[in-house]
């Protein structure tokens, strides 16, 4: 019967920033203490790193000593990220660790697997067992080297996990890896399977009759990108073949904890995810596009599809030449304050023949159809669709599309119905916080149009309370902000209410 680790807390930190709600982490104890589980990794132990990362990601001596008390029974695991961590730094790390700490695991890059093994014999002197967590495991039998160094290495580690880091493996691959890694070392072998194809359950399954000693789970499958093996569904498919007994009223309760943050995060596979496991292609970026809301499905599988066929773009467009035709651009955001004051910005735009319109986005672009200026659309990810189904008929007035310089991120899918009115910017040169942002794209509309004034509209900025994605965004608009008043030529004011600091604010009715 091989062990079973349970990691919810530090791989599902990748959703939460390694922050969790301090009665979902007590129930998450209870329940690994009442169910069959054999260790549990409770998060990272690190030297401080850039940005906010949250308990579980350094997890202090206190939370060590709260998880020893509420689980005194489970053998607590650490994980270090290889990456970032030296021997030097051990001790200092490690030392308060001891009195509650079985198991160091190592996140470890193949090609760092000589510096791995220096770390690895500076954690198994302070007498921590340690585990070799090796990623990229679909990508072994292409270049199986590192596997070299594992010779001698019997007293040093007491598990080699293969890691199908991009959730692509297959159980023949499976057995085969095994096979492979028992050709080079004795080491008792562990398996951490992702679910990008579904097949974590199987390949977890496949390890353990060939004969890996441990295997690891998360509560609902939490974890980074697709998220991994459900600890539930392992423990009930054991149950059924009468290998454990497992006390499903204690599951249920944190189960249904979890599903409810779920609800907010969206872990677990798609279709991004598949193509990206199928092909071997990098989670993290993939994590990124998904969760920052920007990029459809579409543009993700077009990004992912580039980087298989090693493209960096799929098209390339005519560029938005610079001009000096307009005075001044009213750029419009998404804000709800375009949709109530849009008939004050309709009478500016149609005051002078300086003016033009930028729109940052679709979203308030068909209360503009039958203004007679000339109208921008900064487009990136799926705003070109929702421009579509926004706008309709693009004869109207002067229209043009506007994408960002290539290549382009996601590459590029450009509906048939506005090929002709699309262009690329050379370059955004104001700035160098997003290649990405709609506001970027907008303002760099506007410069290249020769424009001496800037009237931002619908760049509202968030309330207090807001998720991790809109903190994100907001940060990148007040980047983009600060970047362009630098420009001192120019003369910049939001026309509509706005939480942005620095940038002048007036009234859109004092124009009219």
């Amino acid at each position: 019967m091989a062990k079973i680790l349970d990691c919810t807390l530090r791989d599902g930190g990748y959703y939460t920033n390694w922050d969790f709600d301090k009665e979902l982490v007590e129930d998450y104890c209870k329940a690994m203490e009442e169910l069959p589980i054999d260790y549990v990794e409770i998060g990272y132990r690190s030297i401080r790193l850039e940005g906010y990362l949250g308990e579980y990601f350094y997890c202090p001596e206190y939370v060590m000593k709260e998880m020893k008390a509420l689980m005194p029974s489970k053998k607590l695991t650490i994980i270090l990220d290889e990456k970032n961590i030296r021997a030097v730094h051990v001790k200092s790390l490690l030392e308060p660790c001891l009195p509650y700490i079985t198991m160091v695991r190592i996140a470890i890059d193949p090609k760092n697997m000589e510096r791995a093994i220096v770390l690895a014999k500076a954690v198994k002197a302070m007498g921590f067992e340690v585990a070799f967590n090796v990623m990229y495991m679909s990508k072994w039998q292409e270049d199986s080297s590192f596997l070299d160094l594992l010779e001698g290495l019997e007293n040093t580690i007491d598990y080699f996990y293969m890691v199908d880091s991009f959730g692509g493996v297959l159980p023949q691959d499976v057995v085969e890896i095994v096979n492979l890694v028992k050709s080079k070392t004795t080491v008792p072998l562990g398996f951490h399977g992702h679910n990008n194809l579904e097949m974590a359950l199987i390949n977890t399954i496949t390890a353990i009759e060939e004969g890996c000693q441990i295997v690891d789970g998360t509560i609902t499958g939490m974890g980074r990108g697709a998220g991994n093996l459900r600890t539930e569904l392992l423990l009930t498919y054991f149950d059924s073949k009468n290998i454990l007994k497992t006390r499903y009223a204690s599951m249920s309760g944190v189960v249904s904890s979890f599903e409810a943050l779920k609800s907010h995060h969206s872990w677990g596979t798609n279709l991004p995810y598949m193509f990206s496991g199928a092909f071997s292609l990098p989670q993290k970026q993939v994590m990124e596009w998904v969760g920052m809301n920007r990029y459809s499905l579409g543009c993700i599988l077009n990004a992912l599809n580039n980087q298989k066929e090693s493209l960096d773009d799929n098209i390339k467009l005519p560029v938005l030449n610079e001009t000096s035709t307009f005075k001044t651009a009213i750029i419009l955001g998404g804000g709800k304050s375009v949709k109530n004051h849009y008939r004050g910005i309709k009478k500016l735009a149609e005051s002078d023949e300086g003016f033009c319109i930028v729109h940052a986005g679709a979203r308030n672009v068909s209360d503009f159809i039958d203004v007679n200026v000339s109208q921008f659309y900064a487009l990136v990810g799926f705003e070109s669709e929702k421009l579509l189904r926004n706008i309709g008929s693009l004869t109207k007035i002067d229209h043009r599309c506007v994408y960002p310089p290539f290549p382009r991120n996601m590459g590029t899918i450009i509906p048939a119905e506005i090929k002709d009115i699309s262009y690329e910017l050379a370059s955004i040169d104001f700035t160098n916080a997003s290649k990405d942002s709609l506001l970027a794209i907008g303002i760099q509309t506007a410069l290249n149009l020769g424009v001496q004034n800037i009237l931002l509209a619908g760049f509202d900025g968030y309330d207090t309370s807001i998720d991790q994605t809109q903190f994100v965004l907001a940060q990148e608009n007040q980047n983009i902000i600060n970047d362009i008043l630098r420009f001192k030529y120019l003369n910049i004011k939001t026309i509509t209410p706005t939480k942005y600091k620095k940038v002048a604010t007036t009234s859109i009715y004092s124009f009219i």
